[in-house]
């Protein structure tokens, strides 16, 4: 297997885990009759998950030495993170799977185009383009489709 088909199909998985994650994660909100402590028990069975994952990896950990070295926004991400998941464990009662990852695909392809056409957070500079908008409108126009039809 080429490296791009083993990226490729590594994307497709992460693809088929966001609904399945949130499915999961909706009827642990269900249970905990809470979508912030389903996500905390979520969080912290994927943080096990990794940790175990980095001791049996023998991954050796950075630094703390070089912590200064890094600029403060580069530690956010898991509040990203947290925020995404008691998202959908909200929304996957309230919009169905289709509708909410329809809807977050929007958002992700919005925030993409700017990351990428400004080149923040070190993606590389990808102008903003009429067929990359046009890409976005159509991805819009398929959420409609999902959510009237």
């Amino acid at each position: 297997m080429s490296p791009t088909s083993f990226f490729i199909l590594m994307a497709l998985l992460a693809g088929l885990s966001v609904p399945t994650q949130a499915g999961l994660n909706a009827q642990l909100g269900l249970w905990t009759r809470s979508p912030v402590v389903a996500a905390t028990i979520s969080f912290a069975v994927g943080t096990l998950t990794l940790v175990i994952y980095t001791l049996v990896a023998r991954i050796p950990l950075p630094s703390l030495a070089t912590v200064g070295n890094h600029p403060w926004w580069v530690w956010t991400g898991g509040a990203f993170g947290a925020f995404f998941v008691t998202a959908t464990i909200i929304l996957v009662p309230k919009l169905g799977a289709t509708t909410m990852v329809a809807l977050i695909l929007a958002g992700q392809m919005f925030a993409s185009l700017l990351l990428d056409h400004f080149g923040w957070l070190g993606y590389p500079l990808h102008p903003i383009s009429f067929g990359r908008v046009a890409g976005v409108v159509l991805v819009c126009g398929g959420i409609w489709l999902i959510r009237y039809f």
